[in-house]
């Protein structure tokens, strides 16, 4: 049962059926048609020679299939992380292309330990701290940058990749490179193919199309010879065991940029996983094995020359679209790859870079979603401008500054709302047993010179006990000397730490000098223990400590008779 837990591979293998095959083959063989083109483009993104994005598009998929707990999700080279791969490395004195290929295998390194150990403590719910604002903020503009550093394939101008926009806009147009029609009319022609072939069918392999075209187009025409950039010579055979090199230095250098990609890369990988497994319920996802999984991934993917990897939108869609029913659609999708890396390495030599330029920005369009930023607007203008913070910081500050600066934002949103959480002062509903908000219900309730009742929406705690006790002393100062009850509605308060413990039982006290009699309704199991173990029990009394704000107004009132419920509470605070 242990073993089954982490090699899920074993709950579907031995139950595999001989009628899933056929789906399963299908599945592979047309992510393998999408992926080879895709992995080829990506690792241009990432600034690395394009046979890596084949490399990448091997191992880690074949480690997925047997630890994933997605049956669905495809793994390999994506779009978003091959720019933070080029953005965390773009920022070191890397001297040259070697050197480059060594730091993105140790950063698959490094990724994948970070995420391996996040799931073998159980740490899969960080990835709650990437809030969706925060996500769509920083998924749309890496997007912008990722297509706008296409350009340069399309453009054939000579120019370097750059993660801040307005540095690459610059360098854009201050190039003496003269642009190449060849070049920018294969980039132009390829981006209208692959639009035209996606609105006429999402199921015709659009990018391989037009890869065919690009190749037989340049080797028929010798465009190369005119200066049009093609891939060139890629070298054949299955990549080779290498360790990645290991200095302490150098490691420093890229844990940040590691420790983004390794939770961007887990979030974009659940996400996906999650979506298709809703339309599957024969399984269920395990986040933390998913992070096991992504994250053995990138290291044995590391030690075959593969650069950071994740489970990818657009593939893992088109997996399910396809009927995969089991990992082995990924082990056929891997098949294949070795297949093209083993024999036919050649036939991609004069593929234009501008194809696979159109390629990518295609692909990445589809992440600008200027929707979500509209509904925020109208909706939830703090969580837009949490969105658009984080979007102006990755467009001119840089990638890695602006998810981590958009996540400490979010989160300072968060604590801003928790020290001023929402709060009610109620009435009674006529001669009802319901009490409601006298603001939302102002000719319903009975409003009444002698009581209040405080509903306050959030726990207590030392952020927001200061803002609780303003409100409470605001609302008895308004009627001084007719308030002769207070009522403490605490029924979604589900936490009291214990420096708002000590400042309520203060405040408690110091209402109480006033005259005023204090009672507590509504609080939960876990904060009505606390209250009881603590000293509160002694300053507030068991006789005010109540079910309802029906129960504490009656009894105000001297009307009241106790409930057997209410009997076992008082019980409880003797003990």
């Amino acid at each position: 049962m242990i073993l089954k837990t982490y090699i899920p591979i074993l709950n579907w293998l031995l139950d595999y059926k001989s009628e899933y095959f056929k789906d399963d083959l299908i599945a592979g063989i047309t992510v393998a048609v999408l992926l080879i083109p895709q992995g080829m483009a990506y690792a241009l993104i990432a600034g690395l020679p394009p046979i890596y994005g084949l490399y990448a598009a091997l191992t880690p998929q074949i480690v997925y299939a047997f630890l994933g707990t997605s049956r669905q999700l495809a793994v390999g080279p994506v779009a978003m992380d091959s720019l933070l791969v080029a953005a965390g490395l773009g920022a070191l004195s890397i001297i040259d292309l070697s050197q480059y290929i060594q730091m993105a295998l140790l950063l698959a390194l490094l990724m994948g330990t970070i995420q391996f150990f996040l799931g073998l403590f159980r740490m899969g719910f960080i990835v709650a701290f990437l809030s969706k604002p925060v996500i769509s903020g920083f998924t749309s503009a890496a997007a912008i940058i990722i297509g706008l550093n296409q350009l340069r394939h399309i453009l054939g101008v000579s120019i370097p990749q750059s993660n801040k926009i307005h540095v690459f806009t610059s360098s854009l147009i201050q190039s003496e490179t003269p642009i190449n029609f060849y070049s920018l009319g294969i980039g132009l022609i390829s981006i209208i193919l692959l639009i035209l072939m996606k609105k006429w069918s999402s199921k015709i392999p659009s990018a391989l199309i037009v890869v065919f075209v690009g190749i037989c187009w340049v080797a028929y025409t010798k465009q190369d010879q005119s200066g049009l950039a093609i891939v060139g010579n890629i070298p054949d055979g299955l990549p080779n065991f290498v360790f990645p090199v290991l200095e302490w230095e150098i490691i420093k250098d890229l844990l940040p940029i590691s420790l983004t990609i390794a939770l961007v890369a887990f979030m974009e990988a659940i996400s996906v996983a999650k979506s298709i497994q809703e339309k599957n319920k024969t399984y269920e996802i395990n986040p933390n094995q998913e992070l096991i999984a992504l994250g053995a991934s990138n290291i044995i993917g590391s030690f075959f020359q593969s650069y950071p990897t994740t489970g990818g939108f657009s593939r893992t869609a088109v997996n399910n679209q396809a009927g995969a029913k089991t990992g082995v659609a990924a082990l056929i999708s891997a098949l294949i790859v070795a297949v093209i890396l083993s024999f036919f390495t050649d036939w991609f030599y004069y593929l234009p870079k501008a194809a696979l330029g159109a390629i990518i920005i295609v692909a990445v369009v589809n992440l600008i979603d200027y929707k979500y930023a509209v509904r925020l607007y109208r909706a939830r203008k703090d969580e837009f401008f949490v969105l658009i913070f984080t979007f102006i910081l990755t467009l001119f500050i840089g990638i890695t500054e602006g998810i981590l600066f958009g996540i400490i934002f979010s989160l300072l949103l968060l604590v801003y709302r928790t020290s001023k959480p929402h709060y009610a002062f109620l009435g009674r509903i006529g001669s009802t047993n319901y009490f409601k908000n006298i603001e939302r219900f102002p000719d319903e309730v009975v409003l009444r010179d002698d009581l209040i009742i405080l509903r306050f929406d959030a726990q207590l705690f030392f952020g927001n006990i200061q803002f609780f006790k303003n409100l409470v002393f605001d609302a008895l100062n308004k009627n001084p000397k007719k308030v002769k009850g207070f009522i403490i509605n605490a029924r979604t308060i589900n936490y009291l730490d214990s420096t708002a413990s000590e400042k309520l039982m203060e405040i408690i006290k110091e209402i109480q000098e006033r005259g005023i009699r204090v009672m507590l309704v509504g609080a939960t199991g876990p904060t009505r223990d606390l209250i009881i173990k603590s000293k509160l029990i002694s300053v507030i009394k068991k006789g005010n400590l109540f079910i309802t704000s029906g129960d504490a107004t009656d009894s105000f009132d001297g009307i009241s008779k106790k409930s057997p419920l209410q009997k076992k509470l008082s019980r409880q605070a003797n003990k």
